[in-house]
């Protein structure tokens, strides 16, 4: 899965089902489960001190929240596969190849996308990370640079850049 600009969100066909299958348990079962537990708590009587309430409130929140996110996603969502750019920048959806500080035998790949795709197949780096948006829009053989949370520079340079092909 990957972002572009245009707020486009490229999705597999197995990931968009997935994030579907997610939303659909989030707003039939998972509402219905929760609201069990509300009621529960709300019978135990006095609302200002009853944890379990404030518990089940509490994760009534993040659900939604998660519903939210999903909807937007599964609406912003387009499946197949990201094209690459046709002049060759690094962009969402591909698996990139960098070497640290010009030193090509301490290399990193990893997948240009969304956290939603992270799997342990490869790692997986946002474009709104410090080191995905460093990389983006560079080409294969060009340096990057990209800003560390200390606030220093780190330069990489860009060793390979191909879409990502599950």
């Amino acid at each position: 899965m990957t972002e572009t600009s245009e707020n486009v969100t490229w999705l597999t066909q197995e990931a968009y089902n997935k994030l579907k299958d997610e939303l659909e348990y989030l707003t039939g079962p998972a509402r219905t489960e929760i609201a069990a537990k509300i009621a529960a708590a709300r019978e135990e009587g006095d609302l200002r001190e009853n944890g379990g309430y404030h518990a089940a409130k509490e994760e009534q929140g993040k659900q939604e929240l998660r519903v939210r996110q999903l909807t937007q996603l599964l609406e912003q969502a387009q499946v197949g596969e990201a094209q690459a750019s046709e002049d060759g920048a690094v962009g969402p959806g591909m698996v990139v190849t960098i070497a640290f500080d010009g030193d090509e035998d301490d290399t990193l790949s990893f997948l240009l996308a969304s956290r939603e795709y992270a799997s342990s197949d490869i790692e997986t780096y946002s474009p709104q990370s410090p080191l995905g948006s460093g990389v983006i829009g560079h080409k294969v053989g060009e340096d990057a640079e990209y800003e560390l949370p200390n606030g220093k520079k780190a330069s990489v340079k860009i060793l390979k850049a191909e879409p990502y092909q599950g």
